[in-house]
């Protein structure tokens, strides 16, 4: 009985380890920017017709910087065009696109 209730302990202790040690990771807001942007898809006879990029929300962003999160954020809304809440027969559809990037990564975005 002992033995058994010694292997149940160590599963539990096992557990609330791992477990401990996923809450305490690193946030992702630690070490991450959030960008929003904002894209225009139209729709004519049940297909894009066009994607284009409204406007980028950074503030600490230069121009190019803008540019090349434009460009992802155009990519981002190209991947969503078909699926079935955003698609429309006819008309237009705006997109909210939420871009996080590391702050390392977003720093080695520099104009060469």
């Amino acid at each position: 009985m002992y033995t058994f209730l010694r292997k149940y302990r160590i599963i539990i202790t096992a557990v609330l380890c791992l477990n401990s040690g996923l809450l305490f990771g690193q946030s992702y807001a630690k070490d991450s920017l959030q960008i929003k942007s904002y894209t225009l898809i139209e729709y004519r006879n049940d297909e894009v017709k066009d994607i284009k990029l409204l406007k980028v929300l950074c503030d600490y962003c230069t121009d190019f910087q803008k540019k090349i999160i434009g460009e992802e954020a155009k990519r981002r809304a190209y991947l969503e065009r078909l699926d079935p809440k955003n698609k429309m027969k006819e008309g237009q559809k705006k997109l909210a696109i939420y871009i996080r990037i590391a702050k390392k990564d977003f720093a080695n975005i520099k104009e060469k």
